[in-house]
């Protein structure tokens, strides 16, 4: 009897040779057959999570995998994911048999569908080109079939590589032992359900269509999933690479991975701070936006905590090492988007659960078929023939050439016109939920707003003049990195143009900045900075200020010549166009909550700007991963659209995650969708758009299911012969690609000008 408590450890395995998501579940069934074990396997990042008994031997974890037909390795703790994918040697092979399916499988197929390029010995050519397609190019369906055999299951692959093989098999009986290869045989269709010769026709260009179009969906599917790894390495990338400690009171510059806990380290104004710590000495501004979505970057000085990967935007620090390597909270984030990416579903599981049943009933209703209609007609002549006749249509009718077809020529034609529009759809597996999507939580900073600091406002003392006002302090400001320097000088330049150049500038830490300016001593900053120079606001500047600091926005105070002159506003500012999104939103049907890492002062404004109702304020990114998973709790079905490093474990966590384009990498690569634009209008078409194309790839895979079970009978029958069953399939394929085309038509809810536009 098992222990009623027993102490567990994780253990990774990256798994090899899945090629379905049927795969995944036979592996995680295998694993957790085992006594103590609990697996769960992630067909989409190609890892299995499988806790153990401690102590338990990872290596019969391997075995396991491997009596299942598959390869395992155990992923080493530490490892990073692989730098280049596209040098993904699977990857590569299995484009290099993409690029050659389709070279030689295009003349054939055009030559048994077009009877005017059907020359002398048109069809000895077709096997000559077809051949190696067939092998070679469909050698990876082939291997899996044959594995799958040896184990008693079927897969998509066991479908494919019978059809293939059938149609082949029987083209070269018909071209060796039958009439097919006379000189000048014709390829005509018979479009009439009537018994027909096999031995007097091919199916060549069957055999090497399915072959050139499975291949070609499997391509895009594991192009799409190679990137599962992406976000990850974007993570740890942006994380300084070396840190200049301090050692014997001198600095030694080494890399991160060297400091250790308790280590002092010097983070230069512009640098990356090294790892999470505690300020010793200094103080300066700190760009903490990728972490909290906080627009106005955080004053720090001896005592207050410090994030890696966070910037130093102002004087010079020193950081003690709290937290190094694993134990940091950009580690910690690539962690919850790992863990948040795992276990999402894709469209094409229902075509292999189809299959997993579709495939042994079909080869049993074949085997069936032959053995009805030799038995019917032993001995009479010819019997053999139409036995095998009605056999391979039987197999022909049901290789799902349409059925690769469904999911890649939609996502292709859907991802197309979403490019067109500024979207970016990664992959089916996202679309799932699209249709059940009834709340969209919105990021603030640089998603709603623009995620830049803007000067709004410049109120004058009643004897100052605004024009003097803003040249002077611009032209100080103008001489400083920190970012709301910068957006005062920026909107001073966009007003006045050229500033005069300050003589004797010097920067207060934390407080503000002085210099000379056209004879002048300018004071900007805090107004206790001109307090000190006995400088004070007088009733109307110092409303003006509390009223802009109520309002979550950042009040900067100017004086000259002993007094204080007036106010400067600097604020993180709304697009112009995200009111216009959150009502189309609505009008969707979608609940649109506003989740940012700001104060919740800030957070209402602008909410109240848009026209959002629910706010959640002050999140982290663990908090932001809560809120959105209490949501899901609570019923909802949750779209997330961020633009920022502190999104992306939540991105990853909701339903369906948008990305704006004009975020980072990290966001961009955790979401299922990206927003080129950095238009929030363009989350509605991104919404509409992965509807409507999950609802095409649905129609599909149940119309190329259809059109094979309807004419299996009829194959059985023997009422329609192997070459009608070709044509059947070339209909169903023209079905599914003309039904794809449809995406083409759909309209955005942006005109070219950027007006709004609703379709109708």
């Amino acid at each position: 009897m098992k222990a009623a408590a027993q102490l567990t450890t994780d253990v990774e395995l990256k798994i090899s040779g899945m090629t379905c998501a049927s795969c995944a579940m036979r592996i995680e069934g295998k694993l957790n057959k085992l006594d103590g074990v609990y697996a769960t396997v992630n067909y989409a990042t190609e890892k299995a999570t499988v806790s153990v008994p401690f102590g338990y031997d990872a290596q019969a974890l391997v075995a396991e995998v491997e009596k299942a037909g598959y390869s395992a390795a155990l992923v080493q703790q530490h490892e990073e994911p692989a730098e280049q994918q596209d040098d993904d040697p699977e990857l590569a092979s299995l484009r290099d048999r993409v690029r050659t399916a389709t070279v030689l499988a295009t003349p054939v197929i055009l030559m048994a569908m077009i009877p005017a390029l059907q020359f002398r010995y048109w069809q000895w050519a077709s096997l000559a080109l077809a051949a190696p397609v067939i092998v070679w190019a469909g050698r990876p369906f082939h291997q899996a079939a044959w594995t799958n055999l040896k184990h008693g299951t079927a897969t998509m692959d066991t479908l494919v590589s019978v059809g293939t093989l059938a149609a082949f098999g029987w083209s070269l009986y018909a071209l060796f032992f039958g009439t097919a290869g006379e000189p000048g045989m014709r390829h005509p269709f018979a479009l009439t359900i009537t018994p027909g010769d096999g031995a007097a026709n091919i199916y060549l260009e069957v055999a090497a269509g399915v072959t050139m179009f499975v291949l070609m969906g499997r391509y895009f599917e594991k192009r799409s999933r190679r990137r599962a790894g992406a976000a990850l390495r974007a993570l740890l990338e942006l994380g300084a690479k070396d840190v200049a400690v301090l050692r014997n009171e001198r600095e030694t510059r080494v890399p991160v991975s060297q400091l250790a806990i308790g280590d002092e380290f010097v983070v230069r104004p512009g640098e990356k701070i090294a790892t999470d710590g505690t300020v010793v000495s200094g103080s300066s501004a700190v760009d903490a936006s990728m972490l909290t979505g906080e627009s106005v970057p955080v004053e720090v000085g001896p005592g207050d905590t410090v994030t890696g990967a966070t910037v130093n935007a102002g004087g010079r620090l020193v950081v003690r090492a709290d937290r190094v390597g694993d134990d940091t909270q950009l580690a910690q984030m690539a962690k919850l988007v790992e863990a948040a990416q795992s276990g999402k579903a894709e469209v094409q599981r229902l075509a292999d659960r189809i299959s997993g049943v579709f495939v042994p009933v079909v080869i049993a209703v074949a085997v069936a078929t032959f053995g009805a209609w030799l038995g019917a007609g032993f001995p009479m002549p010819g019997a053999v023939s139409d036995a095998l006749t009605a056999a391979v249509a039987v197999l022909i009718i049901a290789c799902p050439c349409a059925l690769g077809l469904a999911t890649p020529t939609a996502l292709l034609v859907g991802t197309g016109r979403a490019a067109q529009l500024g979207v970016l759809i990664k992959g089916p597996e996202m679309l799932e939920s699209t249709r059940k999507v009834d709340t969209i939580v919105l990021d603030k900073t640089g998603t709603v707003t623009t995620g830049k600091m803007t000067l709004v406002d410049v109120i004058a003392a009643s004897d100052t003049d605004r024009a003097t006002l803003l040249r002077y302090a611009g032209a100080l400001e103008d001489a400083s990195e920190h970012p709301v320097a910068r957006a005062i000088a920026k909107g001073a330049k966009a007003e006045l143009g050229a500033l005069p150049t300050p003589d004797d500038f010097a920067n207060s830490e934390g407080q503000g900045v002085q210099g000379i300016v056209d004879g002048h001593a300018i004071i900007v900053g805090r107004a206790s900075l001109l307090a000190d120079w006995a400088q004070h606001l007088d009733p109307t500047l110092s409303a003006a200020k509390d009223r802009a600091e109520r309002a979550g926005k950042t009040a900067v105070v100017v004086g000259w010549d002993g007094q204080a002159r007036g106010v400067l506003v600097v604020a993180d500012t709304v697009k112009p166009t995200s009111a216009e999104a959150i009502g189309e939103f609505k009008r969707l049907g979608l609940t649109p909550v506003l989740l940012t890492g700001d104060n919740q002062t800030v957070a209402r404004r602008i909410a109240d700007e848009v026209g959002i109702d629910r706010v959640i304020a002050e999140a982290l990114p663990a908090e932001k991963v809560a809120a959105v998973r209490r949501l899901q709790s609570e019923g909802k079905v949750v779209a997330m659209v961020g633009d920022g490093i502190n999104d992306a474990a939540a991105l990853a966590a909701a339903d369906l995650g948008l990305a704006m384009g004009t975020g980072t990498d990290v966001a961009i690569e955790s979401a299922d969708l990206t927003l080129v634009r950095g238009d929030l209008r363009a989350a509605a078409d991104a919404i509409r758009l992965s509807r409507m194309t999950l609802a095409t790839i649905k129609a599909n895979l149940f119309w190329a299911f259809g059109y094979n079970v309807a004419a299996i009978p009829l194959a059985a029958l023997g009422l329609l012969n192997p070459m009608l069953a070709g044509a059947a399939m070339a209909f169903s394929s023209v079905f599914v690609v003309a039904n794809s085309l449809r995406l083409r038509s759909f309209r955005s809810v942006i005109k070219e000008d950027g007006a709004l536009v609703r379709p109708k």
